[in-house]
């Protein structure tokens, strides 16, 4: 198991990103993923929480969030966040690789200012692939990494083509024939 990070650590990041979303709305950077009513959401790397409740809005009732992040804090700030504002459609998932989730059920994955921090970047891209569903999107994300790292790193997989370049995110599309 990984070293767990101190909690004023945490708190501190978190405050950090409160911040920062207040400054630039995170609905700002969900516009360009590609989300939609009804949609299952992984939020890879879901930090404390910043994309959680504008995911909520967007995916409504019938859609879902997956929160997944290897920190233990992170996770309880989500699961607090949810019960706080009553997201009935968010649940949490503990872990640095491995989702759970069966093939083909993700129909959008959210990576957001992680890729940098993974100890095992193409497994988790693996897992990425296998997780959405065929055409599905990964949103990426990540301003320690210059676009043409960005651009190598998930293409170089063979399991993803990219689809489009905006203004905050990458846009690739899962591709299933490649990952066969």
């Amino acid at each position: 198991m990984p070293r767990e990070e101190s909690a004023l650590g945490f708190k501190l990041m978190a405050w950090m990103f409160r911040v920062r979303d207040l400054l630039k709305p995170r609905r700002n950077v969900l516009a360009e993923a590609g989300i939609k009513p009804g949609d299952r959401v992984l939020d890879f790397g879901c930090g404390p929480g910043g994309y959680v409740r504008p995911t909520a809005a967007i995916v409504g009732p019938e859609g879902e969030i997956i929160a997944l992040d290897i920190s233990r804090l992170a996770v309880k700030m989500v699961e607090d966040l949810a019960f706080k504002h009553h997201l009935k459609n968010v649940r949490t998932v503990r872990s640095g690789l491995k989702t759970g989730l069966p093939d083909a059920s993700v129909d959008v994955a959210l990576l957001y200012d992680t890729y940098h921090d993974l100890s095992r970047p193409d497994e988790v891209l693996g897992e990425l692939a296998r997780v959405l569903k065929p055409g599905g999107i990964l949103s990426f994300s990540d301003h320690h990494l210059e676009d043409g790292q960005v651009t190598a790193a998930v293409t170089g997989t063979g399991l993803f083509r990219l689809a489009s370049r905006g203004q905050y995110v990458f846009t690739f599309i899962a591709d299933k024939a490649a990952a066969a």
